[in-house]
C-alpha cells in the first residue's frame, strides 16, 4: 500500500542519522546516507525525505494525547501493564511527573526526530542543483511548516521550561527558549515558510493532505496552524489574518484539513488511539463529566460509546470508551476546518466583536444538533460558551488542557482522588538536563 513507502523511509533516514551519530564510516549499506541527500539531491531523493517526514510525524503520537488528554480529564488510559497512565499524570499517592519517563521523553525525542528530517531537508534542497529555484521554495516551505507544527507540540508539553529551537548542530545545540519566545520562533519559522510558498511551484506526495499538497494548498495549511499559534499568543487581529489566508470556510465540512493516516500495508503503522470497544485490560475511556456536561441532543455524544461493564483501575472507574478513533486506519487531525471556525469566534470575541462570534459559534452548535446560542453577549458568556464547543469538538485531538491553561481555568478540572493534581506542564526530559 501508498502508506508503507514512508515507514521504510523514515527508517531509511533514521539509519542516516544513526550512521552519522556514531561517526563512523559504515558505507553505503544499501541505504541513502546523509551526504548523499546533502550533496545533490534528486526530486525523488527530496520526496523520500518529504514522504519520511510525514511519517515521522505519526510516530509517539498516541503519547502526546494521552498525556494532555489524561492531565486535562478528558479521559483516562487503563493500561494493566503501565500504572504510570493514572498515576504520575494525575499526581496520585504523592506521584509527580518524572523526566525519565516515557510520557516525556517517547513523544519529546519523536517530535525533534522529525525537526532533524526538516532541518536535513532544507539543507538538501538547497544544496540540490537538480531541482528549479521554485521547487526549491516548496520543499524549504513544507520543511519548515512540519518544523515549526513539531516545536509546537514540544512547547504544549514543557510550557515555561521552553524548548530547543535552534537543533540543527548536535554538537552546537541552541539554548532553551521560554514559553512567549518559542511561541515567537516557532509564529516567525512559520512566516518564512509563508514567503517561501510565495514563489514555489510543487505538489508532493502527501498521503494526508488531500487537496492541500501543493505549494497553495501548503501555504494554506501553513495559515491555519499560524491562527492557532496566533491564538496562544493572544494576538487577534493575526488570528484573523491568518485565517482569512487559510482553508477555514463556515460553509464547508468540518473534517476539511490535514490528518495523519495509517494503514495495513506491509511496514506502515496502525492507528495508536484506536481501541475496541468494550476492551479489558487495555482501555481508553472517557471522563464521566464528559456525558454529564453534555448538553442534551448534542450530537458529540457519539464520541463516547456506553460499555457493556464499567472499566476500573486504582480507584479510577468510567462506563464510556473513547470512540473519536473507530478503526485502526482511522485518520487522526492535524488541523482542520472546524477548529479554525472555532478560532475565528475565539479571535471575534477578544476582539469585542460578539454578532460574528455567535455566528461562527452557531455554525457549530447547528452543525451538533444544537439550537442557536441564547446566552448572555459578553466576553465571560461566550468565552465559556467557546470553551465548552472546543472541549466536544475536539475532543481527544489534544487540545483542552492546553485551552484550560491558556485562560487560566485548569482549577476547573475535576479532582476524581484526594490527593490527585493538575499539572501545569511537563519536566524537561533527563536527557536535556
Amino acid at each position: 500500500m501508498k502508506h508503507s513507502k514512508y515507514i521504510y523511509t523514515a527508517i531509511v533516514i533514521a539509519t542516516a542519522i544513526f550512521f552519522s551519530a556514531c561517526k563512523k564510516d559504515y558505507g553505503n549499506l544499501n541505504s541513502p546516507t546523509i551526504e548523499q541527500f546533502l550533496g545533490n539531491a534528486s526530486k525523488s531523493e527530496l520526496n523520500n525525505l518529504v514522504s519520511g517526514t510525514e511519517s515521522g510525524m505519526r510516530n509517539n503520537i498516541a503519547f502526546y494525547l494521552d498525556d494532555v488528554g489524561t492531565i486535562g480529564r478528558e479521559g483516562y488510559r487503563f493500561s494493566g501493564s503501565e500504572p504510570r497512565y493514572v498515576t504520575d499524570l494525575l499526581g496520585a499517592n504523592d506521584a509527580t511527573l518524572s523526566n525519565s519517563n516515557f510520557y516525556i521523553t517517547n513523544p519529546w525525542a519523536a517530535r525533534y526526530r522529525v525537526v532533524k528530517n526538516c532541518n536535513i531537508l532544507i539543507l538538501a534542497a538547497t544544496n540540490s542543483s537538480l531541482i528549479s529555484s521554485s521547487e526549491k521554495s516548496g520543499y524549504i516551505g513544507f520543511a519548515r511548516t512540519i518544523k515549526a507544527y513539531q516545536l509546537l507540540l514540544n512547547l504544549n508539553l514543557t510550557y515555561t521550561k521552553g524548548i530547543r529551537i535552534n537543533v540543527t548542530d548536535p554538537d552546537n545545540l541552541g539554548a532553551f527558549v521560554n514559553y512567549d519566545d518559542g511561541l515567537t520562533a516557532i509564529a516567525s519559522i512559520l512566516d518564512s515558510a509563508k514567503t517561501d510558498f510565495a514563489t514555489a511551484a510543487v505538489a508532493f506526495p502527501l498521503a494526508g493532505f488531500d487537496g492541500l499538497n501543493d505549494a497553495a494548498g501548503l501555504l494554506k495549511v501553513n495559515r491555519a496552524i499560524a491562527a492557532r499559534v496566533a491564538a496562544y499568543r493572544k494576538k487577534w487581529p493575526e488570528v484573523l489574518t491568518a485565517l482569512n489566508e487559510s482553508f477555514f470556510d463556515v460553509t464547508k465540512d468540518f473534517y476539511l484539513g490535514v490528518n495523519h493516516v495509517f494503514g495495513t500495508g506491509s511496514g506502515d503503522q496502525l492507528n495508536p488511539m484506536f481501541i475496541p470497544k468494550n476492551q479489558s485490560g487495555e482501555v481508553r475511556v472517557a471522563h464521566a463529566s464528559f456525558a454529564a456536561d453534555i448538553k442534551n441532543g448534542d450530537d458529540r455524544i457519539n464520541k463516547t460509546s456506553v460499555r457493556n461493564s464499567t472499566a476500573s483501575l486504582n480507584g479510577l472507574s468510567s462506563d464510556r470508551d473513547v470512540w473519536v478513533y473507530t478503526s485502526s486506519t482511522a485518520p487522526l487531525p492535524i488541523i482542520r476546518n472546524e477548529e479554525l471556525i472555532l478560532l475565528y469566534a475565539e479571535a471575534k470575541i477578544n476582539t469585542n466583536a460578539f454578532p460574528d462570534a455567535v455566528t461562527a459559534l452557531n455554525v457549530i452548535r447547528l452543525g451538533h444538533n444544537l439550537a442557536p446560542y441564547a446566552g448572555a453577549i459578553t466576553t465571560d458568556a461566550l468565552i465559556a460558551e467557546l470553551l465548552y464547543q472546543r472541549r466536544y469538538s475536539l475532543f481527544y485531538e489534544g487540545h483542552r488542557w492546553i485551552d484550560l491553561r491558556r485562560y487560566n481555568k485548569l482549577a476547573n478540572l475535576p479532582i476524581d482522588r484526594t490527593g490527585d493534581d493538575v499539572w501545569t506542564e511537563f519536566p524537561l526530559p533527563v536527557t536535556e538536563q
